[in-house]
């Protein structure tokens, strides 16, 4: 059983057995009060609302995995650039009994001033026995994501101009029909996005797709 706990944005809390999942960590420590402490960190970007040097110093267990991009690992300070293994868009790994496969995340049409170029940040797959969890991080309705196939949860941003519109977001979960997927990373320059009308759009197109809302700004 595999639960999904917001803290806020981008940063997300996954239970999953005895492991404990921390998906772009920022905030600071404070952010994280009260909560089992991770046993594995997966970073998806470059950007501010993914990646805080300073909260990954305070909260990293010793004996806890990280997993990063090569362009975050390059922007980390030595001790912690030491502790992550980098993964490339396409590669495959196994880390803390899962099987994780890093999945390209980018904006379309794809451009060199993109806010989220090809090959730059990744999304994540997460299996354990036969169980997936998709965390797509900031991307656009991309042929990857689409290609998908027997996703549990699915994590999908909606934020212009950085990721998708809600229409756009809706589109592609319809393509690759997670069991249930969890709006999350939706705010942007003019406020929180419909979720509402994507949860609408996309049980409508299918029924056997459940749209969990939660909370992700408190």
């Amino acid at each position: 059983m595999v639960t999904i706990h917001p803290i806020s944005h981008a940063t997300a809390i996954l239970k999953w057995g005895g492991e404990i999942i921390y998906t772009d960590p920022v905030g600071g420590a404070s952010a994280f009060e009260g909560q089992r402490k991770p046993t594995l960190i997966l970073i998806t970007d470059i950007h501010w609302d993914h990646l805080s040097a300073e909260t990954l110093a305070a909260i990293l267990p010793k004996d806890a995995s990280l997993i990063a991009p090569k362009a975050v690992v390059d922007i980390l300070p030595e001790a912690l650039a030491a502790r992550a293994k980098i993964m490339v868009n396409g590669e495959k790994i196994e880390q803390n009994g899962f099987n994780i496969e890093a999945i390209p995340m980018y904006n379309i049409p794809e451009k060199v001033d993109s806010f989220h170029t090809k090959g730059r940040g990744n999304g994540y797959v997460v299996e354990r026995d036969g169980f997936r969890v998709y965390i797509a991080g900031d991307t656009s309705d991309i042929p990857e994501m689409r290609a998908l196939k027997d996703i549990d949860i699915a994590l999908i941003p909606m934020n212009l101009p950085y990721t998708m519109d809600v229409e756009e977001a809706s589109r592609a979960v319809l393509a690759f029909a997670p069991k249930q997927v969890y709006p999350y990373h939706y705010r942007g320059p003019d406020g929180l996005s419909d979720i509402q009308k994507f949860k609408e759009l996309v049980e409508s197109g299918n029924p056997n797709i459940e749209v969990i809302l939660l909370n992700w700004y408190p």
